[in-house]
């Protein structure tokens, strides 16, 4: 093979694994997105959609078991390689456990404006963040583990507008938004799908019972 083969062959190369990377961030943020249907859910029967987050992150850890140990049963671990970072095979995804868990959390511990910003802070404020921080940043934050400054922007944006339509308030959005862009920053991995929904739910009650 000539050189000039070889640098095109390894751009195709290069060109196809940016491509997949962002592919799988669209999928895992289209998913990560679903969360924000959560709110709605609530509001019609709170016991029955808690219980449906539980028994789905139930559902889907045990797919991930399976999958790790070589037993493909469903559509759901078919999901989870196209959507994983890593594309690890021997690596259980969490992100979804923890997305569950911190809508869950966000439903039992606050009233429902409170809850409802916390989710969809979740859902859209680092749901953005990721996706065009990801895709689109260039300056990191320093002791983030990665996070950018336009991936922060697209989540305090997001996160200001929620807040803003729930609590009509210029203020409260503005501190809430800031809130939930400071524990989004936060470099705790998957966590942050905890720490961001609960976190920011108890900045917004804060404010809320003003």
């Amino acid at each position: 093979m000539s050189t000039m083969d070889h640098t095109t062959s390894a751009g195709h190369t290069e060109y196809y694994q940016k491509r997949d990377v962002f592919q799988a961030e669209i999928l895992r943020k289209s998913l990560h997105l679903l969360i924000a249907l959560v709110p709605l859910l609530a509001s019609v029967n709170l016991p029955v959609t808690v219980g449906l987050l539980a028994s789905g992150s139930i559902v889907y850890t045990l797919s991930e078991v399976l999958r790790v140990y070589g037993l493909r049963l469903t559509a759901i671990s078919r999901l989870t390689m196209l959507a994983s970072r890593q594309r690890s095979e021997r690596r259980v995804e969490f992100g979804p456990v923890t997305l569950a868990v911190g809508a869950m959390l966000a439903l039992m511990l606050y009233p429902a404006p409170a809850a409802s910003i916390a989710i969809y802070a979740l859902a859209f404020g680092d749901g953005f963040a990721g996706l065009i921080g990801r895709n689109f940043g260039r300056v990191r934050i320093p002791f983030t583990g990665g996070k950018t400054f336009i991936g922060s922007l697209a989540c305090f944006i997001a996160v200001y507008f929620i807040a803003l339509s729930i609590t009509g308030n210029v203020q409260y959005a503005f501190f809430i938004a800031l809130g939930a862009t400071i524990l989004e920053a936060a470099p705790v991995g998957d966590m942050d799908n905890v720490l961001l929904p609960v976190g920011t739910g108890f900045i917004a009650t804060l404010f809320l019972t003003l």
